[in-house]
């Protein structure tokens, strides 16, 4: 257990407390940056052995995946808090009864995503505007690829998982494992056998499969002391704490939605000003994720860290000074980022412009979207940095609302103002979204923390 900050010289907690903030953090700030690296592997294998229907096939197939897999994400948000409040607590029983929970939830949810598979894709399809040809190799890109569900589900609680036992060096081995068996694999298969363009698929298929193997020798040797002495088939049987999960990842489902409708609604609005403004903010947009990936490394940090400190607080009844000093830190280092990549933009946006692209003509047109280039890292570290903290609380009912009005923000602020700003009226309620994220959340932290410290006292 961690010493309380009473009983620790200032600069030693301080110094303890950075070190782990950067343990969790840097792990899975090099774990995020290989996320964009399957798509981008099979467009580059396709694009180089294939025609210009496969290639847009594989975008239209990866982004139906995107769709699908994005309701999901609560599988590794709701496990990561919850078990950092158990690993906190020091319930190894519990850490075990949320995974197995947890993947229970994810295969049903894969035997879900099997049982709808053809409408889903027929309807996305019918939405989507391509051609003939396009849309046959998506579909078949799309059922080969869905046979990797199960693992992908499983991985996303098992992820979450780590993360709330304070490893993030785990997630990120898998995930360097995906990328290489996915580049290898779906290199030899499109490639040396008859599948072609369509190996890509199945690369991917053995590459999660491949993860989950991973994932579960990692299970059963480096946390084997989790499962000593405890039965599977009893902990299957298990419900305790169930409803907490089930209520926490309904919280976080409909987060979930709210997310699509900010995304997908950003996306689907850019593209009736034309093909260069879609191009302006689809190059934007990366960069935004590009910047994330490193901003959420330390709100993975920050949720295993939070869980931990709420779970030894219940049993140690600790004072509210150190986890406000957690969360302090956790603030300063993510603004630090913010801070980095908006000198970054600020100094390097066009050579940034013209690494994405060679065309002329979007590289000065985004010459006019700088200042919101400029804008969005602080507002979005403060969201994100927000998100992490909560989830470590385990405080599903705020991380809801906070994204239903983050949904609401984006709306209004585009229609209030797509009138007389144009494009433009989608940056602005972009800016809204994590301006309403921040301002919520940043005003029910402290009625939030006074709960806990109520229940601290009475344990």
């Amino acid at each position: 257990m961690e010493r309380s900050v009473v009983f620790s010289p200032f600069w030693l907690y301080y110094f303890d407390m950075n070190k782990q903030i950067l343990r969790l953090a840097i792990p899975s700030i090099l774990a995020n940056i290989t996320i964009p690296l399957v798509g981008l592997v099979d467009t580059i294998i396709v694009g180089h052995i294939s025609d210009v229907h496969a290639i847009g096939g594989i975008a239209i197939g990866t982004m139906l995946f995107d769709l699908l897999y994005w309701n999901f994400g609560f599988l590794r948000v709701g496990t990561s808090g919850l078990t950092a409040q158990a690993f906190g607590r020091g319930d190894s029983a519990h850490c075990a009864r949320i995974l197995t929970q947890s993947v229970s939830i994810a295969l049903m949810g894969a035997a879900l995503i099997w049982a709808l598979q053809w409408i889903f894709v027929k309807v996305a399809l019918a939405i989507v505007p391509c051609s003939q040809e396009v849309a046959l190799f998506a579909r078949q890109y799309f059922f080969i690829r869905i046979w990797a569900a199960p693992a992908t589900l499983s991985l996303m609680a098992i992820k979450g998982w780590f993360i709330g036992m304070q490893d993030t060096v785990s997630p990120m081995a898998v995930d360097i494992l995906v990328n290489i068996v996915n580049m290898l694999v779906s290199y030899v298969l499109a490639v040396y056998t008859p599948m072609g363009a369509l190996g890509v698929a199945a690369g991917t298929v053995v590459a999660q499969y491949s993860g989950l193997l991973l994932a579960l020798i990692i299970l059963l040797w480096k946390f084997r002391h989790v499962w000593t002495g405890l039965s599977l088939w009893k902990l299957l049987k298990d419900r305790s704490g169930a409803r907490n999960l089930i209520s926490l990842n309904a919280n976080l489902f409909i987060r979930s939605l709210c997310f699509m409708v900010v995304y997908v609604g950003f996306t689907s609005l850019s593209s009736l000003y034309g093909d260069t403004d879609l191009a302006v903010c689809s190059i934007l947009m990366k960069l935004f994720m590009f910047f994330s990936y490193f901003v959420d490394g330390f709100a993975y940090a920050g949720e295993a860290l939070v869980g931990k400190y709420i779970g030894q607080h219940q049993t140690l009844s600790s004072e509210r000074s150190s986890l406000t000093s957690l969360v302090k830190l956790l603030f300063i280092w993510s603004l630090g980022v913010g801070c980095v990549f908006t000198l970054i933009f600020a100094c390097c946006a066009q050579p940034l412009y013209q690494l994405m692209t060679s065309e002329l003509l979007v590289v000065n047109r985004l010459s006019d979207f700088t200042p919101w280039l400029i804008a969005m890292p602080i507002v979005s570290t403060l969201a994100f940095m927000w998100d992490g903290v909560f989830t470590g609380a385990t405080a599903g009912k705020q991380i809801r609302n906070a994204m239903i009005l983050a949904a609401i923000g984006f709306v209004v602020g585009y229609l209030a103002t797509y009138h007389w700003l144009g494009i433009h009226a989608l940056f602005v309620g972009y800016f809204l979204h994590l301006l309403a994220r921040v301002l919520y959340l940043t005003f029910t932290w402290k009625p939030l923390v006074n709960k806990y410290i109520t229940s601290f006292s009475n344990t």
